[in-house]
């Protein structure tokens, strides 16, 4: 690499970091002014709130926000380069456009393995703090889901009238066991219980009927310890447990729920794909950048600067468009996360092809 080339990668991450800084600031800032009620309201101590809950706040908002800070850094010191006159001599000195992209795209390329090994390895377990604190101190915790049927394997059916997230517990719960179409076994009890020291399901007051042919048995009791391939977590309601899983976790919920099929399965694949395909917009929002601000305007800085927020804003609709086709419109999860850089990486190829060479 030339001077050229170090010279603008320290000018990219020096931006980049320093922008990433003041967001950190004032995302900080704003939600402890909207949160601050709660906290003096909570029984949270200072240490759990600044190491719990923004020990899991501020990354996650850093990774998520990341590409678009990128964005917005490539196009600051990039016009002004532009607008100082540092690009045309470069171009006049027989560098190509590509060869002028090279440093971007080196700088973008850390920041790209950055993000990457932060979404599948750093934010689920920061998430992991931030979410037991919100759902413990923050929301409440006394969600209860009814009507709850799920299949546990290819002959194992389950169904409670309602679950309480807050004690563990079932009400009016069944166990039917078939083979093949013909019922084996059903369980029937006024309630179950999650064991968290023991890791199994406590039953009481059940019955237990045997089929056997034409032969049936009946066996009662009012306490009975048993496993079953289910926890608590998979009768949460909050959206907010699937961002805590780690990429094991997340995997094994899939495997789970393509047996089961209670109506999470887009959340868990639109949670999976997210974190495999938005690192890549770091690429295409810098090729936009580049392309958008590599020519000297005008008013300075202004106008390129506003330009690109406004293309962070329609990014950013774009993303939640697609997750909402994506969960209400029956478009496939994979679909829905490509489809933004899809676009923005076309309009970046025609910027690029239209940018001063």
């Amino acid at each position: 690499m030339k001077i050229i080339d170090w010279y603008i990668i320290k000018k990219y991450l020096g931006t980049y970091i320093f922008t990433l800084a003041i967001f950190t600031v004032i995302s900080v800032v704003f939600d402890i002014s909207e949160k601050l009620d709660d906290f003096l309201k909570g029984s949270a101590t200072q240490s759990q709130i600044i190491f719990q809950y923004y020990g899991g706040f501020i990354p996650f908002y850093l990774n998520f926000l990341s590409p678009l800070i990128n964005f917005i850094a490539v196009i600051f010191f990039t016009a002004k380069m532009a607008d100082q006159t540092e690009i045309v001599p470069i171009l006049c000195g027989k560098a190509s456009f590509n060869r002028f992209l090279r440093p971007y795209f080196i700088a973008s390329t850390l920041i790209f393995i950055t993000s990457m090994i932060f979404n599948q390895l750093v934010i689920p377990e920061t998430n992991r703090l931030m979410t037991n604190f919100t759902n413990t101190y923050l929301k409440d915790s006394n969600t209860s889901r009814t009507n709850v049927h799920i299949k546990l394997d290819n002959s194992t059916y389950v169904y409670m009238e309602s679950f309480e997230n807050r004690s563990n517990t079932g009400y009016r719960f069944s166990l039917e066991s078939f083979e093949k179409d013909e019922l084996k076994s059903k369980l029937m009890a006024d309630r179950i219980s999650w064991d968290s020291v023991g890791k199994k399901w406590k039953i009481y007051n059940y019955t237990i009927r045997y089929v056997n042919g034409l032969k049936e048995n009946m066996v009662s009791g009012t306490e009975k310890d048993t496993t079953l391939d289910m926890r608590p977590i998979d009768f949460d309601l909050r959206d907010n447990i699937y961002s805590a899983m780690n990429y094991r976790e997340l995997n094994e919920k899939i495997e789970k729920e393509k047996i089961r099929g209670s109506g999470i399965m887009v959340n868990l694949e639109l949670e999976k794909y997210k974190r495999w395909t938005y690192p890549f917009s770091t690429y295409v929002l810098t090729l936009i950048g580049v392309a958008l601000s590599s020519r000297k305007v005008r008013g300075g800085v202004g106008l390129p600067l506003g330009i690109g927020i406004g293309l962070s804003f329609l990014y950013i609709l774009l993303i939640q468009f697609s997750n909402v086709f994506a969960l209400k419109g029956g478009l496939p999860p994979i679909i829905a996360v490509i489809i933004p850089n899809l676009i923005f990486g076309t309009i970046g190829v025609i910027l690029a092809i239209k940018a001063p060479k």
